[in-house]
C-alpha cells in the first residue's frame, strides 16, 4: 500500500493547491535542537499548524462547526484511499514531509478502545510510516470523530530513543513485552511484539487498569506505532493534563503549545515564532512533566 500512497501525494500536490503550498512550505520551517534530561528533542516552527494548536475543543466549539473529517464537509480538492471502514487522507496542515490523516468513514468519537488491532494493521500495511493517535483531550482538534494519523518514518526523536535509551522490562503476555523508556519526564510505556492479538491483550490490561477523568469518555493518552522487521512497536504516553499553564497564561510566560504525539514524540510544534524564538530545554521540561503521568504514577497504577 505504501505505492498507493505514493501516487495519492503526488495526485494531490498536483490538483490541490493549498495541500501543495503547505507541504512546500515545510522546507522553510525552522527547526532547533534542545536537550532535555539528555533525551533530544526538535523544536518545530510552522505557523500552519495554528489551526490545530490552538483548536477549540470544547463542547459548544465542536457542536458549532462542521466536522472537516467527515466526507460530506471535506474539501471538494481531498481525495482518499479507501482501507476497511478508514479513508487515508493527506493531511492539508502538515508537519512531517509525508503526512496522513486517516478517519472512519462514519462519524463517530475519537476513542481508542477496540481499535488497537486497526492500528497495528495500518502500521503494517504502510510500514514506511509511524502511526499515531491522539486521545480526545490529549492533542485531538476532531475528538467527535474517530481518527489516525500517520507520518513518515525517521521523524519523530523518539524512535532512534526505543533502541537508544535503556529499556526496563515490566510484563509480558505471549508474544509481547512490556517495557518502561528511561526518557523522564517522558516515562514512555513501550509495547513490542510479533503478534497483533498480544500486543492488543497486553494493551487492554492496561487500558481497563488507568483512570478515566470526571466527563471523559477513556484515559488519557497518546499512541505512537510501527512496524519493522516483522515485529510491531506501540508506544503509549500516558497523560493527566491536556494542555499546560503556559498555554493559558498571559504576556511573557505564554506558550501556544498544545501537546500531542508528536509533541511527545520529540518533535515541539510552534506555529509562532515568538514562542519558537523563546522555548529551551527549561519549559519543554515543565510542559511534558506537567502533562505526563510520572513514573511512580505509572509503576503503582502498572501493580494492579
Amino acid at each position: 500500500m505504501n505505492i498507493e500512497v505514493d501516487k495519492l501525494f503526488q495526485q494531490q500536490l498536483g490538483e490541490w493547491p493549498l495541500a501543495a503550498k503547505n507541504f512546500n512550505a515545510l522546507s522553510e520551517v525552522k527547526t532547533k535542537e534542545v536537550s532535555v534530561n539528555g533525551v533530544h528533542y526538535r523544536v518545530q516552527f510552522n505557523p500552519a499548524r495554528i489551526v490545530s494548536s490552538a483548536a477549540k475543543v470544547d463542547s459548544a466549539s465542536i457542536q458549532a462547526r462542521k466536522c472537516f473529517l467527515c466526507a460530506t464537509n471535506r474539501p471538494i480538492e481531498q481525495k482518499g484511499i479507501n482501507y476497511k471502514q478508514y479513508v487515508i487522507l493527506l493531511n492539508p496542515f502538515p508537519i512531517f514531509p509525508r503526512h496522513l490523516t486517516i478517519p472512519d468513514i462514519n462519524h463517530v468519537d475519537q476513542k481508542i478502545e477496540g481499535r488497537i488491532c486497526d492500528m497495528l494493521d495500518l502500521a503494517k500495511k504502510i510500514d514506511d510510516y509511524v502511526l499515531f493517535y491522539n486521545g480526545p483531550k490529549c492533542g485531538a482538534s476532531a475528538p467527535d470523530h474517530m481518527h489516525f494519523q500517520a507520518g513518515n518514518k525517521g521523524f519523530l526523536c523518539i524512535e532512534k530513543d526505543v533502541t537508544n535509551l535503556p529499556l526496563e522490562k515490566l510484563k509480558e503476555y505471549k508474544s509481547a513485552k512490556l517495557f518502561l523508556l528511561n526518557d523522564n519526564p517522558r516515562n514512555s510505556l513501550i509495547i513490542k511484539g510479533t503478534t497483533s492479538e498480544d500486543i492488543n491483550e497486553l494493551f487492554n490490561q492496561i487500558y481497563h487498569t488507568l483512570p478515566v477523568q470526571e466527563g471523559e469518555s477513556e484515559p488519557m493518552m497518546n499512541l505512537i506505532a510501527w512496524y519493522d522487521k516483522d515485529e510491531w512497536t506501540l508506544i503509549l504516553l500516558l497523560r493527566k493534563k491536556h494542555r499546560p499553564n503556559a498555554f493559558f497564561a498571559k504576556g511573557e510566560n505564554k506558550l501556544t503549545i498544545s501537546p500531542a504525539s508528536v509533541d511527545l514524540g520529540g518533535v515541539f510544534i510552534t506555529p509562532l515564532e515568538i514562542d519558537f524564538n523563546k522555548v529551551n530545554e527549561k519549559q519543554i521540561l515543565e510542559i511534558v512533566s506537567e502533562v505526563s503521568m510520572s513514573k511512580e504514577e505509572i509503576i503503582n497504577l502498572l501493580k494492579k
